[in-house]
């Protein structure tokens, strides 16, 4: 029970304390939102988005199908040298989306997620 009690203070505690950020006031007083995810986006970004799923695919999917392969044709090197390069490659593949769809999104998106994260919990705690 006492150890319930001081778990509760500690988690008001670093509310509290989250909530007195300037990133989180900021957010919170501003009443962030995604009305930004309404405008259509650049062909640029919508290469990135793309590219950010094609990493995806060609990761563990292809690296699966690779090694299900080299157990077919009984060619251990193939997963064994093809797994690392194929997964590099989806590595590459990802930076190269992320680069190209730029934070701009993710941190209207993280933002808006605090506000409402923390509005919540401390809505919660009173």
């Amino acid at each position: 029970m006492l150890f319930l009690y001081l778990f509760g203070l500690m988690k008001m505690k670093l509310l509290e304390r989250l909530a007195e950020t300037d990133y989180v006031r900021k957010a919170i007083e501003e009443r962030a939102d995604l009305s930004a995810f309404q405008e259509k986006p650049s062909v640029r970004v919508l290469l990135g988005v793309f590219a950010i799923g094609f990493s995806y695919v060609i990761g563990w999917p292809a690296i699966s199908a690779l090694g299900a392969l080299a157990i077919y044709l009984e060619e251990p090197l193939l997963i064994a040298i093809g797994g690392p390069l194929l997964y590099g490659l989806s590595h590459l593949v990802f930076l190269l989306g992320m680069y190209l769809s730029g934070a701009k999104y993710s941190k209207i998106f993280l933002r808006w997620a605090t506000r409402v994260a923390v509005e919540k919990l401390t809505s919660r705690e009173r």
